[in-house]
């Protein structure tokens, strides 16, 4: 939790884990991550699609730029209204078949959405188009804020990461990063302290159980 959640090495953890006395090696950290990390993200997401209804009301589509090796690739991503990061999907480039891959891989998860918030990227009007979803498409300059402002914890993590080296590490650690997100993202300036709080609680009650289970 603490490696994928917070922007932290895996040196970084291994000190944090010793100073409460319990003796691992960062590549024992990176060997959890790669074991249970998937694990644990697959049955957040599980749970989450079964009890979200609202999700389907307004979706915020957008990518990011993203090094690997040196050559640019794209991170696709969906968000909610309420900022929870539906789907991650990574291409290699930016056109309508990409986004045709993107969108259909977050509608058989999801269901399809009322609206859809994009920017001014052709590739998405194509792909909408195509699958008869072109007149549920909105753009404008600030519509689209609630994507970008939903890339800011991944790119913290992605400079404490030094970047990736592969598609597919880029690929499993955004969707795991998306569903550790959405599992403590609790949107506090939009509650009271305490009942921040309280679901701050029940999120690391669940949080273990997952573990324990």
């Amino acid at each position: 939790m603490l490696y994928i959640r917070f922007p932290l090495s895996l040196r970084n953890v291994e000190d944090l884990l010793h100073e409460r006395g319990v003796d691992v090696s960062h590549e024992t950290v990176r060997y959890w991550w790669h074991r249970f990390g998937p694990v644990f993200a697959a049955e957040i997401r599980k749970r989450r699609i079964a009890g979200m209804r609202s999700s389907r009301w307004r979706w915020h589509l957008d990518e990011m730029f993203a090094k690997i090796n040196g050559q640019t690739h794209y991170l696709w991503r969906a968000v909610d209204h309420e900022g929870e990061v539906l789907e991650s999907y990574v291409t290699k480039t930016r056109d309508k078949k990409a986004a045709l891959k993107f969108l259909k891989k977050a509608m058989r998860k999801h269901g399809r959405a009322e609206e859809i918030v994009t920017d001014q990227l052709r590739s998405y009007g194509a792909a909408l188009k195509q699958i008869g979803a072109g007149a549920r498409q909105e753009t404008g300059r600030w519509l689209n804020n609630r994507a970008e402002n939903s890339h800011l914890p991944f790119r913290r993590r992605e400079r404490a990461m030094l970047r990736f080296r592969r598609m597919r590490s880029l690929q499993k650690f955004a969707s795991v990063h998306a569903s550790v997100s959405n599992h403590f993202n609790h949107e506090r300036s939009l509650s009271s302290r305490k009942l921040f709080k309280l679901n701050r609680t029940a999120a690391l009650v669940e949080w273990r159980q997952l573990c324990s289970g």
